[in-house]
């Protein structure tokens, strides 16, 4: 992986340096003012001045850059409202660009189709809402039917699904380990496994990034130690490493085969979120699994989202029937949230029948193709042009590397004036030095769409 020069990343520092002390500067002199509450006399502040500063530093300098409002569906194209970059105002002006922010890598995110007819037959049989959780008749017919159906496209015996894939992992983790676990956890990995282990009370070791050696070098320590912290340097109840198939900020892939020999030698439990890679990475769509083809019964907990290469919303985890079992009766989720609801359920259970050539048609592998096609090409074409970009070619999106904050806050600016939708990620999101764009491909762009966004990359 490529990284910054040195002189390049000197000056990053001194931009962040200066910027750092003009807001501390600013925010110091006007805090009794911001901080104050109004018409609350008494009220201590709801934000420190450290926060302020983190608010001013990062966000209300460029507030246009981010959070801005769409009108319609996601698909190649997008309609975007139009904001004043000082006031952050709507000016009521909207602009149609090409789509490289969103994940809608297949293309099944649409207001049209056969998805969308089976979503609103969705509404008319069952409604919204389910009214309830899943433990509470909140589970419909539907619900099981996607179950079994998200089981078999995994390769597992049976799965759990819910309505919001953030808290899938937040959720269902702290359900899992406890108190005398130890998690090895990849220092990639999303922030939503991070709350997840930090409310299960579990003892945290992070590897570097894809190394192998160092996520065994800390499997030995843990099976000849123990607990360190013990009086009796007892040994640990269960030790699980989690990973993602394809990590959401680098477009790297796991290396699933020889984390699942490590596993297998050391006797821990594996946990593969799968969020980025479930639909859009595999000749099948199958995950980092297929691509490596491996064995999915040798992943002991298999996590993916539907927010991205199905279009929807929500997520499930997959495996044996006694671990879901479990599940069923222990989450937080299967017992204090709500029921995915039916139609997006609906929705979901179709693009799986589609997926899978249930429908009788193509449509899901070339979908696949056209998406890792699609990739490939802006990937390589982009590469053509000595720009620094990191993960794999299979990976359904471009990380770019812009290194600057304000760098990259005038690329998006620019890229929008030329009717282009771009997503921007920098500090503390990325590493220090890596602020980059982050290009989402999807099996809905042309070949035209994507030498356009290329040219115009070209010209920034």
């Amino acid at each position: 992986m490529k990284h910054p020069s040195f002189v390049t990343s000197v000056l990053i520092s001194l931009g962040y340096y200066i910027l750092v002390f003009l807001t501390t500067f600013r925010v110091l002199v006007t805090a009794r003012k911001q901080a104050r509450e109004k018409n609350r006399e008494g009220y201590p502040p709801l934000y420190t001045c450290r926060e302020q500063v983190a608010r001013f530093l990062l966000y209300r300098r460029v507030p246009d850059c981010w959070g801005t409002a769409t009108c319609g569906v996601p698909g190649p194209e997008i309609v975007a409202k139009e904001r004043d970059g000082n006031t952050s105002r709507y000016t009521g002006e909207k602009r149609r660009c090409v789509n490289l922010a969103s994940y809608n890598y297949l293309g099944f995110a649409d207001n049209r189709g056969r998805s969308a007819e089976f979503s609103i037959g969705g509404i008319y049989k069952y409604g919204l809402s389910t009214g309830a959780t899943s433990q509470l008749y909140g589970t419909t017919d539907l619900h099981a039917e996607l179950e079994r159906l998200t089981a078999e496209f995994v390769g597992a015996e049976d799965s759990l699904a819910c309505g919001m894939g953030f808290v899938v992992n937040s959720l269902h983790l702290p359900a899992l380990m406890g108190k005398g676990c130890l998690v090895l956890s990849d220092e990639m990995n999303h922030a939503s496994i991070v709350v997840g282990v930090k409310v299960s009370g579990a003892t945290v070791k992070v590897f570097r990034h894809n190394d192998v050696a160092h996520l065994e070098l800390l499997l030995k320590e843990a099976v000849h130690f123990g607990q360190r912290k013990s009086a009796r340097h007892e040994q640990w109840r269960k030790i699980f490493i989690i990973v993602e198939g394809v990590y959401s900020m680098e477009g790297t892939m796991a290396p699933l085969p020889e984390i699942i020999a490590l596993k297998k030698k050391y006797k821990a439990y594996l946990y593969l979120d799968e969020a980025h890679s479930i639909g859009a990475v595999g000749q099948n769509g199958r995950g980092v699994v297929e691509y490596f083809s491996c064995n999915p019964k040798d992943i002991d907990i298999l996590m993916g989202t539907y927010t991205k290469s199905f279009g929807a919303s929500g997520g499930y985890i997959a495996g044996d029937k006694d671990f879901i079992s479990y599940m069923r009766s222990q989450s937080y989720i299967s017992k204090h949230l709500f029921a995915m609801s039916p139609p997006i359920a609906a929705h979901i259970v179709d693009v799986l029948k589609i997926l899978m050539g249930k429908d009788g048609s193509d449509l899901g592998t070339t979908r696949i193709s056209t998406l890792s096609r699609n990739s490939k090409y802006f990937r390589r074409r982009v590469e053509q042009m000595g720009l620094i970009t990191y993960g794999r070619d299979d990976s359904p999106f471009v990380p770019i590397l812009s290194c600057f904050y304000s760098k990259t806050a005038a690329l998006i600016r620019f890229l929008r004036e030329k009717d282009i939708a771009s997503a921007g990620v920098v500090y503390p999101v990325t590493p220090f030095l890596e602020c980059r764009m982050r290009v989402c491909l999807s099996a809905g762009h042309s070949k035209e769409q994507l030498d356009y966004a290329l040219k115009v990359i070209a010209e920034a």
